[in-house]
């Protein structure tokens, strides 16, 4: 059995607080529990606001915790100094959801996948980090011309693919997934998470996958975990989840997934069920 790769327990974060007249803060999460495994994919989903972002987020260490602890591969990385976290970040990569925000838009497309490679010292030289974008760049169906444009000359479904490629070519044992299909068109994200579930199977990877749309969720997760108002409500294999949802909020979720096919009686249902004037 895969051992846990990631493990969060009792995490809290809080926003603001301090200052002046010593504010208490907002605490956006409440004792938020995880683990992941190597090679496993796991699904975050809630609402707007529920703290899905914010708990990805402190996985990676990007927002401090004001609670809990985060172990990464047996390492206690809660606390982590910034200089001692940098080995760390090829390991962690994040895919965001806004490539154009994500990706620097002045710079060539070559220079934003060639750079890492270099700094995080993944390729020996120059050429041999040419030599890893190419062979990428054609797992990933992108054109070559690709490499000569800058973020703005591309389609959002081509920057997302960059977005993944430029956290493939670090060869990471984690990555954070935000919510990013959700810009695409229906087409583009089953390309998208379909090359995402290859790359996840391909490398071993343990992958988070936060989104607010549980069809989603369901089409690439071996696990999801339904979050609201910052904390866990249930949590599970998707099938138990999705066939047997025990809260309440999961199954008001899973009720808002469009029907796969129009039923010609749910109109009726709706009349039937409102109240006689």
């Amino acid at each position: 059995m895969a051992e846990d790769l990631l493990v969060a327990k009792g995490i809290e974060v809080t926003y603001g607080g301090g200052g002046l007249f010593g504010s208490r803060g907002h605490k956006v999460l409440h004792g938020v529990d995880l683990s992941i495994k190597r090679g496993e994919t796991i699904g975050i989903v809630g609402e707007s606001g529920s703290g899905k972002t914010t708990f990805g987020r402190a996985l990676l260490r990007l927002v401090n915790t004001s609670a809990g602890t985060i172990h990464f591969d047996g390492m206690d990385i809660t606390h982590l100094p910034d200089e001692q976290m940098r080995p760390l970040r090829r390991r962690m990569q994040m895919i965001f959801q806004d490539p154009m925000a994500s990706l620097n838009p002045r710079h060539s497309i070559r220079r934003i996948l060639v750079e890492p490679l270099l700094f995080h010292r993944v390729a020996s030289n120059a050429a041999d980090a040419e030599a890893r974008v190419m062979s990428i760049l054609d797992r990933f169906t992108l054109p070559k011309i690709v490499l000569d444009r800058n973020p703005h000359e591309l389609s959002g479904g081509q920057r997302q693919r960059i977005g993944i490629a430029r956290a493939a070519l670090l060869e990471p044992d984690f990555v954070l997934a935000d919510e990013i299909v959700s810009g695409l068109d229906v087409s583009t994200q089953a390309q998208v998470l379909n090359l995402l579930k290859d790359l996840s199977r391909e490398l071993g990877l343990a992958l988070a996958f936060i989104s607010h749309d549980l069809s989603v969720i369901r089409a690439v997760c071996d696990r999801v975990c339904v979050m609201r108002f910052g904390k866990v409500v249930e949590e599970g294999p998707c099938e138990q989840v999705f066939a047997a949802p025990q809260s309440g909020y999961t199954r008001a979720l899973l009720d808002a997934i469009p029907l796969p096919e129009i039923d010609p009686e749910w109109l009726d249902r709706e009349t039937l069920a409102e109240p006689s004037s």
